[in-house]
């Protein structure tokens, strides 16, 4: 796959000093950082988007993940490898995510288990981060960044 955009640097700094506010936002959040690496892979893993599943393991990684829990996220209902917290996680990251597919959204059950096991502050980072990989992922999509190349 080759990328359609050659020069993602031209875009606009405002564009860029946006997005790095967004990631200061979800930073600041308080959650961990392993959880969101996990929701923008899973995220990433639905949309199709293999720069972001490329981008998100290797945030997992660095963030002290495990490869078996990183390769499992796919099929975290069935793993046995996340928490309560993660798994209320996830649920929200494919929720949000799979509006594209005429899904009902987030449920109340979904949104209420969310809140059983995050802060307010922590559900907004969750909910930005969720928003931010589909933005990416569909900006990747589009242009057909290829998996293991950086932004930037």
């Amino acid at each position: 796959m080759e990328n359609r955009l050659k020069n993602k640097n031209t875009l606009d700094a405002n564009v860029w000093t946006a997005i790095q506010h967004l990631q200061k936002a979800i930073a600041a959040g308080g959650v961990d950082p392993k959880l969101l690496a996990l929701v923008h892979l899973r995220a990433s893993q639905i949309n199709g988007c293999s720069a972001c599943v490329y981008a998100s393991v290797a945030g997992g990684r660095k963030a002290g993940d495990t490869d078996e829990r990183l390769h499992n996220v796919a099929a975290w209902r069935e793993a046995p490898f996340y928490t309560d917290a993660e798994r209320a996680a996830l649920a929200l990251a494919e929720a949000a995510t799979r509006l594209q597919d005429g899904a009902e959204g987030v449920t109340d059950e979904i949104w209420d288990e969310a809140n059983a096991h995050f802060t307010e502050e922590q559900i907004g980072a969750l909910n930005l981060e969720i928003a931010l990989t589909n933005f990416f992922n569909r900006i990747n999509r589009t242009i057909k960044e290829p998996a293991g190349k950086t932004w930037g």
